[in-house]
């Protein structure tokens, strides 16, 4: 992935040079807006960027014993647009988690391993399975090249 991320720089850093910086900074909102939509999109349907489905939870005695008890979707509080920012200048753009949920994105995304409810401190730490959050697809490589195309007029 990252070869075809250093393709699409390659390929882009010409075009967005003949660009005035208004415009590079309208394209690269542009961008960000659109990762932003395309990575809560890809949360939202517990898929990594390869296409492979999450790692289901581990189901939990509590609720396993009530009857009728429903868990909600992994990350519903992590897609947030207030949670997965964007950022553009007229040199870049990215989409980042917010500090204050980063900490709980960068233990799912990377497998680490941390305690179950980090307020109790008698509370079972775990190894979390990884979950990538972040990250590009072949589609959104190409749709970000389209943006770019429809920005260079």
């Amino acid at each position: 992935m990252a070869d075809a991320l250093e393709q699409l720089a390659e390929w882009a850093t010409p075009l967005l040079q003949r660009m005035e910086p208004a415009g590079r900074k309208a394209a690269m909102l542009e961008v960000a807006t659109y990762l932003r939509k395309s990575q809560a999109q890809r949360i939202a349907d517990q898929r990594n960027p390869d296409g492979s489905p999450y790692e289901p939870r581990r189901p939990r005695e509590q609720l396993v014993k009530r009857q009728g008890a429903i868990r909600g979707q992994m990350f519903m509080g992590l897609r947030k647009a207030r949670n997965l920012q964007r950022k553009a200048t007229a040199d870049m753009a990215s989409v980042a988690m917010n500090p204050r949920v980063s900490y709980v994105a960068r233990v799912h995304h990377y497998g680490l391993r941390d305690k179950v409810d980090r307020r109790d401190r008698n509370s079972p730490v775990v190894k979390y399975a990884s979950r990538e959050l972040l990250g590009y697809t072949q589609q959104e490589i190409k749709d970000i090249e389209d943006i770019l195309l429809q920005h260079r007029t």
